[in-house]
Formats: structure tokens, sequence, C-alpha cells
């Protein structure tokens, strides 16, 4: 369950600042920040996949 709430506040806050980017509040962030915040949410979604595997074992 944590890791579902991690990948939905990342992604969250991703779509909050690449909003706010369009508009122009935030210009002064670079795009690969919003990568890395994509990517982050990615591997963590792996993560919980692989860790939900291995708890059963």
């Amino acid at each position: 369950m944590k890791i579902r709430q991690t990948i939905a506040i990342i992604l969250g806050a991703t779509v909050i600042i690449w909003v706010l980017r369009g508009f122009g509040l935030l210009g002064f962030i670079p795009g690969g920040i919003l990568w890395l915040l994509l990517l982050s949410a990615a591997f963590t979604g792996i993560f919980g996949i692989f860790q939900a595997r291995w708890r059963r074992f």
C-alpha cells in the first residue's frame, strides 16, 4: 500500500510541476527534472512489484 501512495505522490508532483511549467510559472525548472520524476515513479512501481513477489517467500 505504501508503494502505491509513493507512486501517486511522485506522479502527482510531476503533473503539477508539468502544468505549472507549461503556464510559465515554473519555467526555470529544466525538463530533466521532469524526466527524473517520471523515471523515479516507474522504478518505484517496478520495485513494488518485486517487493510483493519477495514477500511470498
